[in-house]
Parts: C-alpha cells; sequence; structure tokens
C-alpha cells in the first residue's frame, strides 16, 4: 500500500531537496537549485529560526528521497502514500507530524499548491505527564555535581525554570545583581523575559566568575563574555555538554528517573505551584504564551493532588466489619 510510486519524472538529483552527500549542515554551500533557494528565501522571509529551517529542509529531502524526484513533481495521491510510508516505517507521532509540517510548507507557501497541502493531516499526539523530580531528589542531585560548573548550570536550571539553551546562552550582562534578575534575551518564541535570581544562585555564580576559562575574554566586551564559554569566542557551552553533566550528576546522586535538562524546568514548575505561587506569575516566568501551556502543570503537581479532599472524607462511615466464615463441619466417613 506503501510502496514507492513508480511515476517517472525529474529525477531527485535535480534539486537540492533530494538526498546529498552532505549530511552535516544542510544550510552548507552546494548546486543552488530554483526550488531549494526559494524555499530558504520564503522561510527567511517569514523569520523563522534556523532550527526551524534546518528541519523544513531536512524534511523536504526525506520526501524527494522517497518520491525519487523533485517534490514540485508530487501528486495528491503521493502525499498520502508517503503519509502512510512514515506510519508503517515506525515513526512517532511527533517526528511524523515534524516531517509533514515541513512538506506542508513547500507546498503551501513556496509551490502554492494549496491542493497538496490539503491532503496533509496531523495525528494527535497523546498527553503524557512530564517527569517530575521531589524537592529532595534535586538537593541530591545538586550536592552531587561533579564540579562547580554543573552545580551552577543545574541550579539555574532549577532555581529559575530556564531551559538548557537559555542557560548555555547566558552572558555576563544579563545578570541583574541590583535587581536581583536574569535577563533572558530572544528565547523561545523570539521574546525576551525576567526571571527571579535567588541568592544562592547569585553565590554560585560569583564563585564561578573566578574560576571561569578567560581564554577569549580579550577580544569580547565585558558584558558580551559567556558565563559558560565554549571553546571559541562565538559561542558558549553546548547543550550537549550540558546534558553530559547532568548524566554525570544523576548517576553520582543515584537517581533512577529517566530526566533530562527539561525535568529541572518541570520540577521547577511543579513546584511553585505547590507553594501556591500564583498562576500568571508562573507563566510570565516560564515565558509561556498560553495558559493552557502552563496548566499542564497542575497534572502533576502532586503535593496539591494530595491536598485536595476527597468527598469520601465528609462520610465519617464506621468501621468495616469483618465478617466470619463459616466452617464446614466435617462427617465422619
Amino acid at each position: 500500500m506503501t510502496d514507492k510510486p513508480t511515476t517517472t519524472g525529474t529525477t531527485a538529483s535535480d534539486d537540492t531537496t533530494a538526498p546529498s552527500s552532505d549530511t552535516t549542515d544542510p544550510f552548507a554551500p552546494r548546486p543552488a537549485t530554483p526550488l531549494r533557494h526559494r524555499m530558504i528565501e520564503d522561510m527567511a522571509a517569514r523569520n523563522l529560526n534556523r532550527h526551524t529551517q534546518r528541519s523544513h529542509l531536512s524534511s523536504c529531502k526525506r520526501f524527494a528521497a522517497w518520491l525519487k524526484r523533485s517534490p514540485d513533481t508530487a501528486t495528491a495521491d503521493e502525499v498520502r502514500l508517503f503519509q502512510l510510508h512514515l506510519i508503517d516505517s515506525g515513526a512517532g507521532i511527533s517526528n511524523r507530524n515534524r516531517i509533514m509540517t515541513g512538506v506542508k510548507f513547500l507546498f503551501r507557501v513556496t509551490l502554492r499548491r494549496h491542493d497538496l497541502a490539503a491532503e496533509v493531516w496531523h495525528l494527535k499526539e497523546p498527553v503524557r505527564l512530564p517527569p517530575v523530580l521531589s524537592p529532595e531528589e534535586v538537593k541530591r542531585l545538586l550536592t552531587c555535581a561533579t564540579s562547580l560548573k554543573a552545580r551552577v548550570m543545574l541550579t539555574l536550571c532549577y532555581g529559575c525554570g530556564l531551559r538548557a539553551g537559555e542557560v548555555v546562552r547566558l552572558t555576563a550582562g544579563d545578570i541583574d545583581s541590583e535587581q536581583m534578575v536574569i535577563r533572558i534575551v530572544q528565547s523561545k518564541g523570539r521574546k525576551d523575559r525576567h526571571v527571579m535570581l535567588p541568592e544562592e544562585a547569585l553565590d554560585l555564580l560569583r564563585e564561578w566568575w573566578k574560576e571561569r576559562p578567560t581564554d577569549h575574554d580579550a577580544a569580547v566586551a565585558p558584558r558580551s563574555r559567556w558565563l559558560f564559554p565554549g571553546r571559541s569566542e562565538h559561542r558558549g557551552l553546548t547543550t550537549r555538554q550540558f546534558s553530559r553533566l547532568l548524566k554525570e550528576a544523576a548517576q553520582a546522586a543515584g537517581l533512577k528517573k529517566p530526566i533530562t535538562l527539561h525535568t529541572l524546568r518541570h520540577s521547577f514548575a511543579t513546584r511553585m505551584l505547590e507553594r501556591g505561587t500564583d498562576f500568571r506569575v508562573i507563566q510570565a516566568i516560564l515565558g509561556h504564551d498560553k495558559p493552557e501551556t502552563t496548566a499542564r502543570y497542575t497534572r502533576v503537581a502532586t503535593g496539591l493532588i494530595a491536598a485536595i479532599e476527597s468527598p469520601l472524607d465528609e462520610l465519617s462511615l464506621p468501621p468495616a466489619r469483618r465478617m466470619k466464615r463459616k466452617t464446614k463441619k466435617k462427617t465422619a466417613p
């Protein structure tokens, strides 16, 4: 049912959305075909970030590889078959939706084929509870951090509710010790926001500033220097390196839960709710546009759920009586 179509036409190698030997960077120099060039222009004109552009190009490349020719020759039935192919190949729902979002952008915006874009459907993703850590587990994790750098970064994730990418992009100018806030610049959704700066986090930052590498500081203005520098002056530590620090700390703390850096952000939001912090304040700190996104943490705030009084408590039922089992008398043989 999902076999590749056998129709003939322009080969996939004629278009830049088709497979290429370059698998490292879709923006790397390669033969500039009109379709690829126009799609990149369309994405740039709509101010899509680099990660989204890379994802859309990769998705169209996968579609062209399956189609074995340029995507601008696709038919409505082939769009349907490709989606069935993704499901049969075992692609997860979120990954499948991501791929089809990129393909739909090509049809709707670049090719202006609204008839093909209408053939794209999205599957509803299952709603799962995000994993959270208890305060005791967080304490063990931070205490067992394998270095001062790891402890500072993990403390910022949990203590301020920051995303991993927001932590690694922090510069000296983002820390406002006078007002005790941290400025998050152009994060997800291209938004700025402020978060609180706990006293303990500030103390750790001052301690870390004395030890951090200063190899590239000479060429950078003081307020623009990375708090957690990487290998060059143009970028800080990567999120992948940050994830390694978390895994090392979790292993040292003996945590058995499968956690990620985002687990600390989930734990921050859940704990704030349990402490009675105003819902709108939590939404602003996390940088959520929709209150529904913040509301999902009410489903995992175990402290709030456990404190809810059940209607069963009002009944004052008497103790349950134990029923004695009747034993049959044995008759003589």
